[in-house]
């Protein structure tokens, strides 16, 4: 795999990982279905597969060759950009208009 594909892999999975806390009713994603599942939940959601995300984008940086070691303003900008990716299905899941609502 090249480095674009590999930057694109990582970007659509940041992409998808951001929102599936969001889309998905059931607790970390393949547990119970809950009457109705905290923000809690989704939060904790949302901080593992972001982990998982960075593992991934580490696994392929140490496959093209060295990792380079990031100081903590890669995290931070990191972080920043997966919270940005997360907001439509935080839109979708807490601020939409319910059809039934008066």
């Amino acid at each position: 795999m090249n480095q674009s594909a590999a930057i694109w892999l990582v970007l659509l999975a940041a992409l998808v990982a951001a929102n599936a806390p969001y889309f998905s009713q059931r607790v970390l994603l393949v547990g119970p279905k809950p009457a109705y599942k905290s923000a809690g939940w989704r939060l904790l959601e949302l901080v593992l597969l972001g982990l998982l995300t960075l593992g991934l984008g580490f696994a392929l940086e140490s496959s093209q060759g060295q990792r380079q070691p990031q100081g903590w303003e890669f995290y931070a900008a990191a972080t920043c950009v997966y919270l940005v990716f997360g907001f439509p299905g935080f839109v979708w899941c807490y601020l939409r208009r319910k059809r039934n609502a008066p």
